[in-house]
């Protein structure tokens, strides 16, 4: 269970990040209540996590072969596209494209709700907005993975936790830390990370 905590957190960490969620929040922690903007996108990650954990609960009914080479195919697979990305981004830049993403889908949904915001609208908001975003991103894929392979519960309270840092971050030091950001960096770091898991998988049953 430790092994596959440590997995869920450091994965979650590391890839969220300067993710689209992670700016989803630093915006909408500038022009609301930090802990209803805090609460909301938690509760959105988490949920999201323990659909991810039970699909990937399924998918370990699988023979366990097919199960254990899937893993390191999609870990290996995901860690040389980041790292690939990674080496054609301009050094030190925040990605202005995923900052963007995360601006517009925030005014469209802030267009919708009543100028007069009241506390149960902004975590909805916040909920809805990072459901949406985090849907088929690749942490979910790796958390469906990692589930699948190793402890589910482990898995889900590791990366729940990891979730947490990463959102506490974003909704309490989001805006100094949002123009210094190196997308580069942290993608670099989610890719040796993903290869890191790819190979280990390897060697686990070997």
């Amino acid at each position: 269970m430790l092994t596959a905590f440590s997995k869920g957190l450091s994965l979650i960490t590391v890839s969220e990040l300067g993710d689209k969620t992670f700016f989803i929040a630093v915006i909408l922690a500038m022009r609301h209540s930090r802990r209803i903007v805090f609460a909301g996108v938690l509760a959105a990650l988490a949920a999201m996590t323990i659909i991810s954990v039970l699909v990937g609960q399924v998918a370990s009914l699988l023979p366990a072969k097919y199960v254990h080479y899937g893993e390191i195919i999609l870990f290996i697979g995901f860690g040389i596209k980041l790292l690939y990305s990674a080496s054609r981004m301009p050094k030190d830049a925040c990605d202005v494209e995923v900052v963007q993403e995360a601006a517009i889908a925030v005014d469209k949904a802030e267009l919708i709700l009543s100028k007069k915001q009241v506390a149960a609208t902004i975590y909805i908001e916040a909920f809805v907005l990072t459901f949406i975003a985090e849907w088929g991103d690749r942490t979910q894929i790796a958390t469906i993975a990692l589930s699948a392979a190793n402890n589910p519960v482990g898995v889900t309270i590791g990366a729940i936790v990891g979730h947490a840092i990463c959102s506490a971050i974003a909704v309490i030091g989001g805006r100094m830390l949002a123009g210094r950001i190196s997308e580069r960096t942290l993608t670099f770091a989610g890719g040796g990370l993903f290869l890191l898991f790819g190979v280990l998988s390897l060697f686990e049953k070997m």
